[in-house]
């Protein structure tokens, strides 16, 4: 058999896979739900399959994989500005770049790498104007950790929430790039520098004012995600990355940094990203994310039965490591602690899991992060005695509980999140 036959024959053998097993389709539409979310849904068509799969020749290579139509997990829409992650659909550690949350002010940004530029400038000695080709000629680095929103917690005061639902905006990458400490070096940095400007190419013109401590400490400047390219809703094609912060600080579509000794007060640090409590008070510049978790399975829409189960979620510090997850089983009247899946990275997401015997009684089940600096993660009471009582939604980590019923059904429980709190 020559070339030109074994080539004909891949195809017949590819065109008969087709006929007799087609790739799945979708069809994507938004809806709206009762209580305002707007939700994505999908019209699938699964494949037929042979009842003996070795007896049909499989599918030949193609360019590019795609996941089994078989398994086919989507983030949870909330707006057109934004997505989250179905956190209770995932394993290990890392999410999947294309299951990673979106969230954006002004759309998703079109940009032409070659076209696009990075200006380093202010109170530096030596201005710099970067291609995506020459900061890659930089020394690389990557590393594994979080992002997350700052405003990532919801209620809708309803049972019926997965943990996507109540704080599937964080996300867990491996990133590449370049320290930005290295550029720092590059251009030489006036001694009373204290603060820099990132700035963004959206149709936002989204910035922030960033400390210089931080610049010199872990900061960089990420244009891969996960082995590839960072996709366009993560920043393509290249972002700020400002591990263990809230996510608005790591700027997408970076293209300015300038250098100052002061912050710069911007639009999205005054009237956004700034916590105001029900007393008058504010609180600006509250970058850490802190110690938080959350119970992943079981949760809704699992139903249980008596007998062993194994407790799975993730926590996750902006301030370091997970030390340890406490775990209850009867409501919070006494804890146990979780084990912890290696590896336990510093800014990361950390998979825990306990087994549990549940005999068939309705209970809640309860976790509670600890990280490396002693932060316990704290009930809603406990964090408005810590803060006061917030009148925004930003940096709310208090403990989450699932009920599970006699039936079975596990369900969010609902509760007011000061209950008790004057």
């Amino acid at each position: 058999m020559n070339d030109n036959q074994t080539i004909n024959r891949a195809g017949l053998i590819s065109r008969r896979k087709l006929i007799t097993a087609a790739t799945a389709t979708a069809g994507v539409a938004l809806t709206r739900t009762a209580d305002g979310r707007v939700v994505q849904t999908t019209a699938q068509n699964v494949p037929e399959t042979p009842e003996d799969p070795t007896k049909v020749p499989g599918a030949t290579s193609s360019v590019i994989g795609g996941r089994s139509p078989f398994e086919q997990p989507e983030r949870i829409l909330t707006s057109e500005r934004g997505a989250r992650t179905p956190l209770q659909d995932l394993y290990g550690m890392i999410t999947p770049s294309g299951l990673h949350f979106e969230r954006h002010h002004g759309g998703v940004p079109q940009i032409d790498p070659d076209r696009h530029n990075l200006l380093i400038h202010g109170m530096v000695e030596r201005p710099l104007k970067l291609s995506l080709r020459e900061l890659k000629r930089f020394p690389a680095v990557s590393r594994i950790c979080f992002l997350e929103c700052a405003g990532n917690l919801y209620w809708y005061g309803r049972e019926e929430n997965t943990p996507g639902d109540i704080c599937g905006m964080t996300s867990q990458s491996e990133w590449t790039g370049v320290l930005l400490s290295t550029l720092f070096r590059e251009v030489g940095i006036e001694p009373k520098a204290t603060w820099f400007l990132a700035e963004g190419a959206d149709a936002a013109v989204m910035t922030r004012s960033i400390p210089m401590s931080k610049g010199w400490d872990d900061a960089m400047i990420a244009y891969a995600q996960n082995g590839e390219a960072i996709r366009p809703e993560q920043g393509y094609p290249m972002r700020l990355l400002l591990p263990g912060w809230e996510g608005n600080t790591s700027i997408k579509w970076l293209r300015r940094i300038e250098v100052a000794d002061a912050p710069f007060m911007t639009r999205e640090e005054t009237a956004r990203y700034t916590e105001v409590y029900t007393d008058g008070t504010a609180h600006m510049f509250s970058f850490v994310m802190n110690a938080r978790s959350i119970i992943t399975f079981p949760a809704y829409p699992n139903r249980l039965q008596p007998g062993w189960v194994e407790i799975r979620g993730l926590a996750w510090s902006g301030r370091g490591k997970i030390q340890r997850v406490d775990i209850s089983t009867d409501s919070g009247h006494s804890w146990a602690s979780a084990q912890l899946q290696p590896p336990v990275l510093s800014k990361a997401h950390t998979r825990f899991r306990h087994l549990w015997q549940w005999n068939g009684a309705e209970t809640q089940i309860l976790s509670r992060s600890v990280d490396e600096s002693g932060y316990v993660q704290p009930t809603g009471p406990e964090l408005v005695k810590m803060r006061g009582r917030p009148d925004t939604s930003y940096h709310l980590n208090p403990i989450t509980a699932w009920t599970v019923r006699r039936d079975g059904a596990v369900v969010f429980r609902v509760e007011d999140l000061w209950q008790g709190v004057g």
